[in-house]
């Protein structure tokens, strides 16, 4: 038997077996037996699993085993090194409700003993991170207070950019962490607006961002941002498009393009914006902030299709009209997977006299929030300084970043860095392999329920053409042919809808989360499995 050693129990999986016996340190000292058993009488042969409580002598020599690991200094080591970890985990992450050691935040942890001074890095999930200060200075009050310790010495560091979406994507898009779309499905609501003040907070709270005008017929970025060059260069060499920067922020539109506004057919407009957006060479990049053009037609479903989006920030004014509109937007993304973020309620209202006026009405955002369950809602008033920067090349949240209209801006920033930080913790967990149950764990994100799925199962309901008749609906592929102790090699987030799930014989298989909640289920589960050192 081999022996794994763990945070809350001892572990011994028999080789011969594949049992698992499972030794928790608190009395009573019990040895549950978990095996795994195929249920035959089932014609769904769900795997069942049985549990079984063991003597504790037949397990001594075992338990003699863990007690032999070699003495010395490294012990004391390893109890300094707990003693820092736990108190780490008192510092909580209110994104994910998770402490910062069980969500992987704390690297390079090194302790000099002789000196007590304790060293490491926090690793957060995005540069632009609201609670950063709140983390650094935290961090280094809890381990001060360890009677041993003399100095610490924290490091603050974000995790590099890169997409957690399995799938071929273009280089362009490679380095890019989140992409979030400004939509309204409705011209003149300020929806341009709205994407370059949040792309420029976003920059200001120190990410790297880009923006990219998806608009050709009648693009905005040319007269709301200033930049030196205001022509797009190509790399002769690599065929790729450089983007043009102002104030740091890397931004592509065809207004840049020296064609000005574009006079053709739609089929033409979506490769330009396909050629547009893959071939620009944006770098590392956090953000990745689309201005999308009004509507839901092909353009739109072109951009979310090529894109993987991450979220959606919806702009709206107070009149009916306007909603009608951006319903049918709500509901585009609904059906593609993208989930909505937040609602901005342009225009709502002014000051006058020590009084507040609604020129427009009210209650167009609040009935978006409402009927869709999108979970925050911003106003923006009506400010001539607002239009004004607009039109000068300089974003409002730039020229005056102490003004009402950069205070929304800026809760509007912390809005889209704690949600696209949410949605890539739930989508690259929603689907896992426990290698200690040998089945696949599910939790679909948005949604408190969690299961497992036997791996055998998984593979024997996959909808491919390589399984299943696209012609008759025969399925293809027989119960034989998947091995019972088939194990996944690798399960990749699909974007916000599926998973890529690798199997030993090569074949890659989409998973989408409502297939996975359809398949039989496994029953009668350990609720934890162990967690290994």
């Amino acid at each position: 038997m081999s022996q794994t050693v763990h945070h809350l129990h001892s572990y011994f999986k028999c080789s011969r077996s594949g049992a698992c016996l499972v030794l928790w340190p608190r009395p009573p000292r019990r040895v549950v037996c978990i095996a795994a058993v195929s249920d035959r009488s089932n014609p769904n042969n769900v795997l069942m699993w049985k549990r079984r409580v063991v003597s504790h002598k037949k397990l001594s020599i075992a338990a003699k085993a863990s007690s032999s690991a070699p003495q010395g200094s490294s012990i004391g080591g390893e109890r300094l090194e707990k003693e820092v970890l736990k108190a780490l985990s008192q510092i909580i992450d209110p994104d994910f409700g998770t402490d910062i050691v069980s969500c992987g935040f704390v690297k390079d942890l090194v302790i000099d003993q002789p000196l007590g001074e304790v060293s490491f890095r926090l690793e957060l999930t995005t540069p632009a991170c609201p609670v950063k200060d709140m983390f650094e200075n935290k961090a280094n009050e809890v381990v001060a207070v360890l009677p041993w310790v003399k100095k610490v010495n924290v490091t603050m560091s974000a995790q590099p950019a890169k997409p957690i979406f399995a799938g071929q994507l273009p280089p362009g898009l490679s380095r890019i962490s989140s992409i979030v779309a400004v939509s309204s499905c409705k011209g003149g609501v300020g929806k341009s607006t709205v994407a370059v003040n949040l792309a420029y907070t976003l920059a200001g709270m120190g990410a790297r961002v880009g923006i990219f005008d998806a608009d050709v017929y009648g693009p905005s970025l040319p007269t709301m941002v200033n930049p030196e060059s205001r022509i797009l260069e190509m790399d002769p060499e690599k065929k790729t498009i450089i983007p043009t920067e102002y104030l740091g922020v890397k931004l592509v539109s065809f207004g840049f393009a020296g064609q000005g506004r574009a006079i053709m057919r739609g089929p033409m407009v979506s490769g330009v914006i396909n050629q547009l957006l893959t071939t620009t060479e944006w770098g590392e990049l956090d953000y990745l902030v689309i201005d999308m053009p009004p509507g839901t037609g092909d353009i739109q479903l072109t951009l979310c299709q090529v894109a993987p989006l991450t979220a959606a920030v919806i702009v709206t004014t107070p009149q009916k009209l306007a909603f009608i509109d951006v319903a049918k937007g709500v509901r585009m993304f609904s059906k593609l997977k993208v989930p909505c973020v937040a609602v901005v309620e342009n225009m709502c209202h002014f000051d006058a006299d020590g009084k507040r006026y609604y020129p427009f009405g009210k209650g167009s955002g609040s009935q978006v929030v409402q009927q869709f369950g999108i979970p925050h809602l911003f106003d923006l008033p009506i400010r001539p300084t607002l239009s004004a920067s607009g039109d000068s090349g300089v974003p409002e949240v730039v020229s005056d970043p102490l003004s009402e209209v950069a205070r929304t801006f800026q809760d509007l920033g912390v809005c889209v860095v704690q949600q696209c930080a949410k949605i890539r913790q739930q989508v690259s967990t929603a689907v896992t392999y426990d290698k200690y149950l040998k089945a696949i764990r599910v939790k679909v994100p948005n949604s408190d329920e969690e299961f497992l799925l036997h791996p055998a199962t998984v593979r024997r309901n996959d909808r491919s053409a390589q399984s299943v008749d696209e012609w008759t609906g025969e399925q293809k592929i027989q119960f034989g042919n998947v091995a019972e102790d088939i194990e996944p090699e690798e399960i990749r987030p699909m974007g916000n809808y599926a998973v890529s799930i690798t199997w030993p014989d090569g074949f890659s298989q989409i998973a989408p989360y409502d297939q996975l909640e359809t398949i039989e289920r496994l029953v009668d589960v350990p609720p934890l499995s162990p967690v290994e050192v």
